[in-house]
C-alpha cells in the first residue's frame, strides 16, 4: 500500500493489486497504514451512493461533535473526489485537493474532519462507498457552494445535477469555518 499525504492528514492510498485470470485482490483498508501516519481512526459508519454521469454531491461537512473523517473509494464507475480544507488554523486554509478516483485506479482518500468534501461523477452507474469516523447527523451538516470562484476548483463541468440543499450553500468568499 503506498500512502501519499496532499494536505495534513489528507491521504491518498494506492493499494497494491494483485491480479491474474481470475480478477483481482486488494487491501482495502489497513489500520496499520494509519496508524503509521500518527492517525488512531475509528470508522463506526459505511455509506453509499449510485449516482449518474453529471451529478455532484458536495461539498459537505459534519460540525462539531458529530464531525467525519471519510475514507473513500469508488467500486464501480469513476469520480473527481474534491477535498476543501476548511480549518481556520491551519496554514492551507481554503486549499484542495481534486483526485480521479475509479474502479480501474483503486485509488483512495482519506479526509480528516475539518475538510469540506463532494465529487461529481464521470460514468453513469458509479457507486461510491465511504467509511466514516463519526455518526451522521442532520443538525450538524454544513456546506460551501461548489462552484465558489474564490476557489477555483477544476470539476470540469458547467453545470452538474445538484441537490436543492447544494444549491443554497454559501460561497466561500461568505462562509465562516465552525472548525
Amino acid at each position: 500500500m503506498l500512502i501519499t499525504e496532499l494536505l495534513p492528514n489528507l491521504l491518498l492510498i494506492e493499494p497494491k493489486v494483485f491480479e491474474d485470470h481470475r480478477g483481482h485482490f486488494f487491501e482495502s483498508y489497513r489500520e496499520d497504514a494509519f496508524e503509521a501516519f500518527g492517525l488512531d481512526v475509528k470508522f463506526v459508519q459505511d455509506n453509499q451512493s449510485l449516482s449518474h454521469t453529471g451529478i455532484l454531491r458536495g461539498l459537505h461537512f459534519q460540525r462539531e461533535p458529530y464531525a467525519q473523517g471519510k475514507f473513500v473509494r469508488v467500486i464501480t464507475g469513476a469520480v473527481l473526489d474534491v477535498a476543501l480544507d476548511i480549518r481556520k488554523d491551519s496554514p492551507t486554509y481554503g486549499e484542495f485537493v481534486a483526485e480521479k478516483l475509479t474502479a480501474s485506479n483503486k485509488r483512495m482518500l482519506y479526509i480528516p474532519p475539518g475538510f469540506a468534501h463532494g465529487f461529481v461523477t464521470l460514468e453513469d452507474n458509479t457507486i461510491f462507498t465511504y467509511k466514516c469516523t463519526n455518526y451522521y447527523n442532520p443538525s450538524a451538516e454544513g456546506g460551501v457552494l461548489w462552484n465558489s470562484p474564490s476557489l477555483n476548483i477544476p470539476w470540469g463541468i458547467e453545470n452538474p445535477t445538484l441537490s436543492a440543499k447544494d444549491i443554497e450553500l454559501p460561497d466561500f468568499s461568505v462562509f465562516e469555518s465552525p472548525f
